[in-house]
Formats: C-alpha cells, sequence, structure tokens
C-alpha cells in the first residue's frame, strides 16, 4: 500500500475529478455500493486497521464481525448526493493508481464536516440492513395476508 490506512476512513466512492493548473478538484463523490467490496472488506480491515468505512447499501456478516472485533464503523452516505460529498473534500493530497482509471484509483483525501451519515454497522456487531431484512420477512406473512396473496 502506498499509504498507512490505520485508524482512517476508506469511503467507497468512483469520484469525477478535473485538474486544474498542478491541483486536483473533486466535482462529484457519490459513494458507490459497498457489497462488492464484501468478499475482502473483513480482511482489510483486519489487516489495516482502519476505523471507518464508508458507502451505502451496507455490508454482510463477515465484515459486521470484521467491524466488532476490530472496532470499526460502517457509515452510510446518501446515494445521489455526489456534489454534497464533493463540498466536504477540502484538498487532495495525492492519488495513487491513476493508471487503473480515475474510479479506480486511490484517492487520498483531506475532509471537513464530511457526511451526513448513517452509522449502519456499528462496532458492537449492530447491523441496520440487516435489521431492517429481518424486520421485513418478520411481517412478510401479515402483508401478503393483507394482500390476499
Amino acid at each position: 500500500m502506498p499509504i498507512n490506512p490505520q485508524g482512517l476512513a476508506v469511503f467507497h466512492c468512483g469520484p469525477i475529478v478535473k485538474r486544474e493548473n498542478d491541483k486536483w478538484m473533486i466535482v462529484a463523490a457519490g459513494p458507490t455500493t459497498s457489497t462488492r467490496m464484501d468478499l475482502f472488506e473483513d480482511e482489510f480491515i483486519k489487516n489495516y486497521k482502519v476505523r471507518v468505512v464508508i458507502g451505502k447499501g451496507g455490508m454482510g456478516k463477515k465484515t459486521t464481525d470484521a467491524m466488532k472485533e476490530y472496532g470499526a464503523v460502517y457509515g452510510a452516505f446518501t446515494g445521489g448526493a455526489a456534489v454534497l460529498a464533493a463540498k466536504a473534500i477540502r484538498n487532495v493530497k495525492t492519488v495513487e493508481w491513476f493508471d487503473l482509471g480515475m474510479p479506480e484509483a486511490l484517492w487520498i483525501l483531506e475532509v471537513e464536516d464530511f457526511g451526513p451519515l448513517t452509522v449502519a454497522i456499528d462496532s458492537y456487531g449492530n447491523n441496520l440492513f440487516e435489521d431492517v431484512l429481518m424486520k421485513v420477512e418478520e411481517n412478510r406473512p401479515k402483508i401478503n395476508e393483507k394482500l390476499g396473496i
């Protein structure tokens, strides 16, 4: 890794960036779907000790368990609010792996008042996305009965 992410936040994002003179400017920085990272996120948290993962759509049991074990949280950022996120980015410190393309590069950002975020997975193992899914499944028979399905 070109940086040590220990104690930092990781934002699942494919930003739109433009270059003005010698400075990168973030135009839009909407969250991308975090479940695509679920296969590896538990090992990433374990090995790199990040404290916050930000994205949209939540993450699964392996990641939730890793967050509990290593003291991390998942902050859900509202999809469609890419310009709002960009406004909180104060500086692009550097970009690594730009040869992978703009959205896949590693952007090292300085932010201020980044959010709003909903803590959807906490460091105690609570997962808001799983809680809502369980409630939906619990209510499904009653809803189907009312609908005559």
